[in-house]
């Protein structure tokens, strides 16, 4: 498969590098998209008075000034992510749409191991996945 790893943030719209529990390691990223009008440059957020505007609704392309709805680019968009799996200890690579799903309660980009099919979870903001409570009851 040959995933290629950003040589820059710039170039990213998302990145992650984090350790799994027990034993696993994951760096994750999101390539930038390029404008579907001009072809020309990498859209991004909108940029005013020399700062990127953090919780904007839109993407814009820097050159021909193209917005796109959040939802709608965001969605166009692929994860890509090199592994050690933290089920099987084999290293593996990745990808999956750029879309957080409910994994175990909590929002997560889920990356599928392609040696032992187990779901790893990518969650946000370092969340921790609830635990399962018995069904056994006191007497």
């Amino acid at each position: 498969m040959a995933l290629e790893v950003p040589e820059s943030m710039d170039d990213c719209l998302y990145f992650t590098n984090r350790s799994l529990d027990p034993e696993g390691q994951i760096l994750a990223w999101v390539h930038k998209k390029e404008c579907p009008k001009c072809k020309k440059a990498k859209m991004g957020k909108p940029v005013v008075k020399g700062k990127v505007k953090i919780r904007a609704k839109e993407y814009v392309c820097p050159s021909c000034e193209y917005t796109e709805e959040k939802a709608e680019h965001e969605g166009s968009l692929t994860m890509e992510a090199t592994y050690t799996c933290p089920h099987c200890g084999k290293e593996g690579e990745g990808t999956t749409l750029y879309t957080r799903k409910s994994y175990q309660g909590v929002p997560s980009f889920i990356i599928v191991c392609q040696h032992c099919n187990e779901k790893i979870a990518i969650t946000k903001k370092m969340k921790k996945p609830k635990k399962k409570k018995s069904k056994a009851k006191k007497k």
